[in-house]
């Protein structure tokens, strides 16, 4: 017990001490940009930008513009964003708060790395989710997709009757396995419920215990400075936090897991063979396998340690869950809610597929064609509805950087000084912290036009229905001009000119794999089954209504009275595809 009242009395003392520090800090050389008034004394406006900050995160760039700040500098300008993640990123690198963080979590993969080392694993890791790779890992996936369909077609009554199903742990599920077969070659049978797994489940819980860990994060970098591994971990084991010992069993079954199976997997590839049933039908097509094929024929300045493999292993599977189920159940959800657009995507799907079985010479039911990569990446009216639904509703909100060096930031829109100047750049001091509004630049009126904030796919294509290529010069848009480009300005996005993926060195390595799943399993379910917005009412009479929290990531939550605004879920009517569920004379 004294133990423990001197550990909490030290950190009662270290945020004293931060808030002395704070408030007599002299006057910040941002204070002439233009920002909102503190709401908190200690926490400022960050609860609003965080937690259910959608409608907030937009009006802030609409009163304030590209730059604006409330101690930190929050950035949404194209020509900025050009600058932080291209032009200087060696300047504006990701916060030790994230970066050791991450290391702590995962280990050293992509997100945990800096420099040098980060480029050298970037150089190894490129190649892997090359196009080719894409190809041949796309029919090898197909089950997993074919599998969730089967689950939901038997929650649906034979009679043509419909069925309300949360399609989000579903998905969850889908995503799981998706990427641990893609990445390690070894299937956890997530789409199993009585088979549970204790990797699974602690890749599951991982977003949640960080998130309830989130006031602890800032002081991060300064426990793992001052601190060795041995005190962190006595530190830990005083800490009377649930929350913390959850998370530090979390993080030691991912570790656990990881090793075994990439010591089975490396045995395997160096005697020939492959791990597992999975590894036998992926039959080295896997992240992890080719990844391994490449480090061991690379020279000793480019081989990545075991310890960064391993890392790279847990970071994948990490981001490739947690983002692509959001962008999953959003797309079904606005498919549920707009049924003239669903009936025109099923009747593209089932154009695709027929027209495919017949040059193949196919027998099998068109429902059941599976399309190859280049036609599924093709197809104009899904490629429109997932990139529009990217854009306007990107499953990641909000990225930080620390400026290391002193810099200008050029702004593309001048602002408004607090003194009512207009400025066109920043001056930016050293170990400034900046936040990246991926929202906001993918609402931008310039760049997007007025309706930016709209769902309208209609806007990637051309007026034929055709596949509107960036930059080409023409438009259906209301903006004018190339799509995302604006008088030679654009976001250096590197998918669709959003900021979704972000771009430059730091850039979602994995966004071919995600839109590639996201494809994959809307052209399996959708020819088979419906989807519609809840219409039972429950025993009040209140019907379910779905609302989209902007967490950090997005929550979609049942608002009261039918629901309590705080679990996960994606309720959505289900019942079996009939011929009114189509459209006539498809022109894609």
């Amino acid at each position: 017990m004294a133990l423990l009242r001197v550990c909490g009395s030290s950190i009662f003392a270290f945020i004293i001490w931060s808030l002395i520090k704070r408030l007599r800090a002299p006057k910040s050389p941002l204070a002439h940009i233009r920002g909102p008034q503190k709401e908190h004394w200690l926490k400022g406006n960050y609860h609003r930008i965080f937690q259910d900050g959608l409608r907030y995160n937009l009006d802030l760039v609409q009163q304030y513009g590209g730059a604006l700040t409330q101690k930190q500098l929050y950035i949404s300008d194209p020509l900025a964003l050009h600058h932080i993640i291209v032009k200087e990123q060696h300047v504006y690198e990701e916060t030790d708060m994230f970066i050791m963080g991450n290391r702590l979590i995962f280990g050293e993969g992509l997100i945990a790395t800096l420099g040098e080392q980060h480029r050298k694993q970037r150089k190894m890791l490129n190649p892997v989710f090359s196009l080719a790779n894409m190809r041949d890992l796309l029919p090898v996936i197909q089950p997993i997709a074919d599998q969730l369909r089967t689950i939901l077609n038997a929650k649906i009554p034979a009679d043509g009757s419909i069925v309300e199903v949360n399609l989000l742990p579903w998905l969850s599920r889908g995503a799981l396995e998706y990427i641990c077969q893609a990445a390690l070659g070894h299937s956890f049978d997530t789409l199993d419920p009585t088979k549970e797994n204790e990797y699974i489940e602690a890749i599951r819980t991982l977003a949640p215990s960080t998130l309830r860990l989130i006031f602890l994060r800032p002081f991060i970098p300064m426990i793992v400075r001052r601190f060795s591994l041995y005190w962190r971990n006595k530190m830990m084991d005083w800490m009377p936090s649930d929350a913390l010992k959850n998370l530090r069993h979390v993080v030691n079954v991912m570790d656990t897991a990881s090793k075994k199976i990439f010591a089975e997997k490396r045995a395997a590839l160096e005697n020939g063979g492959f791990a597992g049933i999975a590894g036998n039908r992926m039959q080295g097509k896997d992240i992890m396998s080719i990844m391994l094929r490449a480090n061991a024929s690379s020279s000793n300045d480019d081989r990545l340690t075991d310890s960064e493999l391993l890392g790279q292993m847990n970071t994948i599977i990490f981001a490739g869950f947690e983002t692509t189920t959001s962008a999953i159940s959003r797309i079904l959800w606005i498919l549920a809610e707009k049924q003239d657009v669903q009936a025109r995507l099923r009747s593209a799907i089932r154009k695709a597929k027929r027209d495919y079985a017949d040059a193949q010479g196919l027998s099998s039911p068109w429902e059941d064609v599976e399309l190859p990569y280049d036609t599924l990446m093709g197809l104009p009216y899904l490629d429109a509805i997932v990139r529009e639904t990217l854009r306007v509703y990107p499953p990641t909100s909000l990225l930080s950087r620390t400026a290391r060096q002193a810099s200008v930031l050029p702004l593309h829109q001048p602002i408004r000084s607090a003194s009512g100047e207009m400025i066109s750049s920043v001056h930016v001091p050293e170990n400034t912290t900046l936040i990246i509004s991926i929202l906001a630049s993918n609402h931008n009126k310039e760049i997007w036009g007025e309706d930016a904030s709209e769902w309208r796919p209609e806007r990637w294509l051309s007026p034929s229905g055709e596949r509107l290529h960036l930059g080409d010069g023409k438009s259906n848009s209301t903006i004018g001009a190339s799509l995302g480009v604006k008088n030679g300005i654009k976001y250096p996005g590197v998918y669709g000119l959003m900021m979704t993926f972000l771009g430059g060195g730091r850039a979602c390595i994995g966004f071919k794999f995600a839109e590639m799943e996201i494809k994959q399993v809307l052209t399996t379910l959708l020819p088979r089954i419906h989807f519609a917005l809840p219409a039972s009412t429950d025993r009040n009479g209140h019907v379910k209504e779905i609302y989209w929290k902007m967490n950090g990531l997005q929550v979609p939550v049942v608002r009261p009275p039918a629901g309590d605004n705080v679990t996960a879920q994606v309720p959505l009517d289900l019942r079996k595809v009939c011929e009114q569920d189509f459209v006539a004379n498809q022109p894609n």
